[in-house]
């Protein structure tokens, strides 16, 4: 495919499906030039318009959401979200996507993802302090699978480790739908000092544009906007075009440079660069200010010769910024890049006449109207319809029969919990975390792997003195796919629920939520159904939960061929905890303190890690969620952490009940000595991942005050008994026990009891032999790992 730079009609009668754009798409962009495009102008309509850049698609659905909030001074729209957390700061903060060009070069794709979203929460006005990934793959057995989880980890560790941003935390899911199109969502922090909020804008005719960082080259045309266009398939390399290459010492410079710049007011507007590269850039920040940028072709730095106009126009190399400057301030913004070693060009102009205008050696190459590209881009009004047929599975692979991988009714439910410990999804991520610096800057407070993500805030705004006591930053991530496979609002209520109260727990206040929404190819009336019901889930829980979307991602077409990912939201949200000293975690605290569950198991297997091992009963479907009751249960732990009265709290999520209290004691060191009132049957009331519960230990004295807080919540409260041990020891009571029921795990009456070190040694070593990474031994057979080899070293 050729494109030529001249101002004539589009050289070739098909370009435009080439360039990933339909006849109707075509005809509506003839309709805003009132005239046929010519190459240049049509490549740069391909990529704004693509699904990655003009959410043509989503746009009404994101409309629906709540994003205004206490705090919000900067929403939807922004490069990141941005929520006063008082005293002259805020926090920025972001997740998104670099799903398909980490399938087509994973350590380059997942890099580039964390400098992506870097610049995203700097070009704010914010000092990045955290990055969160979330990841998802296939079948950790798959060659491939392991060749991706390999290059993306290092990617992120690579880039992360070398900017001097600490990974913080994330998420890692296999699933045998994400074989051909893995998930790379990666989440940003950044604080900053109120007055240096930074918007993305053009304004003042006559000012300065001036392009500062790496030079332009060939890599990444069409990485991002292209790739997260349409679907993966064996036979269109089109598809596949140049994935972006990260320079982290590069960003690094541009870090330092940005912030000086507008800490010192030299800067209008900023807009970092990356899809659609300096198209995005100009015609984004001139269509929020109502002005127009003349772009100087021939000015622009280039690392590569004979680039052609299109080529220099949407070119996504990586480590580039934009500044709208004012003509009399170029001299000391030049100095600034000069300072930290970074080349800049003024390669264009602010002008009043709306347009992006592109210019060189005096020639016109290019004028589309800036609010055409962006704005007023099209918007499809897509179908959606459910799927004739609603699968029972959790995963696509997955038995619908209860299989022989886990223990049945009348064995031992300790085995049970081993194997959950040691499986894919549930155990250690400490292989992968070790590869990341998670304490660079010296502000985490606890390392990843341990729950939500702690990171201190360093004193106040300008003139503020150190503040006493010490205020944090919480965030966590959480997408639950396997629910959103059953019912996709479900799914993205629960991960929305998940999400805050894993914030909740550490006694912070959830400030806002950022989302990515990863889903297949909207064109399919079922997917853009899967999308659409998401997004109503996504706002019906932020608005039962109190917390504002302000901003996030849409990845469309994760398909590949003859599958589909599952609908996975991802959730990011971020806390603020006003006292770090005061904040709870997951883990036992001392001997002798008392063990709660506040909340209640309810029926339903479906989307659980039980089931995905030991497969699921027709009749089981997936747990319900109340919003009322989660809001109450939020409101209730933060409450009791901040009166004193918890010792630990940790959230009943993946792997149920069982595996809640084996972290509980594996982090600890301590075991406990409980009994569980079995309502249901031990499968769901230990393994079943039902949402809206808490497991909390507290001092004896305060187990008062704490039930009678839960009391007035109006909260269901249990006690399940007291921390101490060297074993973990759970006796199921009831009548769910021992009932004659012929169900999976109605007759299992044994009790829980292993020792910790074995639950330590099941969860240690599981990642490693999932992936094959190195010799852990062979997996641990069922037979004698509950009380028969309890006493085993």
């Amino acid at each position: 495919m050729t494109l030529e730079p001249g101002t004539g009609p589009a050289s070739q009668p098909a370009l435009h499906r080439a360039l990933g754009l339909s006849d109707d798409e075509l005809d509506a962009i003839v309709a805003r030039l009132g005239r046929r495009p010519n190459d240049l102008e049509l490549a740069m309509f391909s990529v704004m318009w693509s699904e990655h850049c003009s959410y043509k698609s989503s746009k009404p659905l994101l409309r629906t959401l709540p994003t205004h909030g206490a705090g919000v001074v900067a929403g939807p729209g922004e490069n990141a979200g941005v929520v006063s957390i008082g005293e002259g700061l805020a926090v920025a903060f972001k997740i998104e996507s670099h799903n398909h060009p980490s399938a087509v070069e994973p350590y380059q794709g997942a890099a580039t993802g964390v400098g992506g979203i870097l610049r995203d929460i700097f070009a704010m006005g914010a000092r990045p302090v955290a990055v969160l990934d979330a990841l998802r793959f296939g079948d950790p057995t798959d060659t491939r699978t392991r060749h991706l989880v390999d290059g993306v980890v290092r990617g992120v560790g690579g880039y992360g480790n070398c900017v001097g941003v600490p990974t913080v935390g994330g998420e890692l899911v296999f699933d045998r739908s994400y074989a051909g199109n893995p998930l790379v969502n990666v989440m940003a922090i950044g604080i900053l000092e109120e007055r240096h909020l930074t918007r993305a804008a053009a304004p003042g005719p006559g000012n300065l544009v001036i392009l500062f960082g790496s030079a332009t080259g060939r890599d990444g045309i069409g990485g991002a906007s292209v790739l997260a266009s349409a679907t993966f398939a064996d036979d269109d390399p089109s598809k596949r075009p140049s994935v972006q290459v990260g320079d982290p010492f590069a960003e690094k410079l541009l870090i330092e440079a940005s912030l000086e710049l507008i800490e010192a007011g030299l800067v209008e507007g900023l807009q970092d660069l990356g899809a659609a590269g300096i198209t995005c850039g100009v015609s984004e920040t001139a269509d929020r200010a109502g002005t127009g940028i003349e772009v100087d072709l021939d000015a622009i730095p280039r690392r590569e010769p004979d680039m052609a106009p299109f080529e220099v126009m949407i070119s996504e190399s990586q480590e580039r910024m934009v500044a709208i400057v004012r003509p009399e301030r170029y001299v000391e913004v030049a100095a600034i890049c000069g300072r930290w070693g970074l080349a800049r060009a003024v390669i264009g102009r602010v002008t009043a006449d709306g347009d992006v205008t592109v210019m060189s050696e005096g020639r016109e190459l290019a004028r589309i109207p800036a609010r055409a590209l962006t704005s007023e881009a099209i918007v499809h009004d897509r179908l959606a319809a459910p799927p004739e047929r609603r699968r029972q599975a959790p995963a696509p692979g997955a038995p619908i029969e209860a299989g022989a991988l886990l223990p049945e009714r009348g064995m031992d439910p300790g085995a049970v919990l081993l194997a959950l410990l040691g499986s894919p999804n549930l155990a250690s991520r400490r292989p992968v975390f070790e590869q990341y610096d998670s304490t660079v800057q010296a502000n985490s407070v606890v390392r990843p792997g341990h729950g939500a993500a702690i990171v201190r805030i360093d004193g106040g705004g300008a003139g503020q003195p150190p503040r006493t006591p010490t205020r944090a930053l919480v965030a966590a991530t959480d997408g639950n796919a396997a629910i959103g496979a059953f019912d996709p609002w479900l799914g993205a209520a629960m991960s929305v629920a998940e999400a805050t109260r894993n914030v909740s727990i550490t006694g912070a206040r959830p400030l806002g939520v950022t989302n990515c929404l990863n889903f297949g190819d909207p064109t399919k009336p079922d997917a853009f159904w899967q999308l659409q019901e998401a997004v109503r889930g996504l706002g019906d829980a932020c608005r039962a939960l109190g917390v504002p979307v302000t901003g996030g991602n849409v990845s469309l077409f994760n398909e590949a061929p003859g599958s589909r990912i599952l609908p996975t939201p991802e959730i990011g949200v971020v806390g603020l905890l006003d006292d770090v000293e005061r904040r709870a975690g997951p883990a036992f605290r001392a001997d002798g303190d008392t063990v709660l569950l506040v909340g209640r198991a309810t029926p339903g297997l479906g989307g659980s890690e039980y089931a995905t091992l030991a497969g699921l009963a027709p009749e089981d479907g997936a747990p319900a969620i109340d919003l009322d009751l989660e809001a109450r249960l939020q409101a209730f732990v933060r409450d009791a952490i901040a009166r004193g009265l918890v010792a630990s709290a940790q959230d009943v999520s993946s792997g149920g009940l069982g595996v809640a209290l084996a972290e509980a004691a594996i982090w600890s060191g301590r075991g406990a000595i409980l009994r569980l009132h079995v309502a249901s049957s031990p499968a769901v009331d230990l393994f079943g991942e039902s949402p809206s519960r808490i497991v909390l230990s507290a001092r004896p004295d305060d187990v008062p005050a704490l039930i009678g807080l839960a009391e007035a919540a109006d909260l269901p409260v249990e006690l399940l008994g007291t921390v101490g041990g060297e074993r973990l020891v759970i006796e199921l009571a009831g009548t769910g026990a021992t009932g004659a029921a012929e169900e999976r795990g109605s007759r299992v009456a044994d009790s829980v009891d292993v020792a910790v070190r074995d639950l330590r040694h099941a969860w240690d070593g599981g990642l490693d032999r999932a992936l094959g990474w190195r010799d852990a031994g062979s997996a641990a057979g069922y037979a004698g790992a509950g009380n028969a080899g309890a006493g085993a070293g």
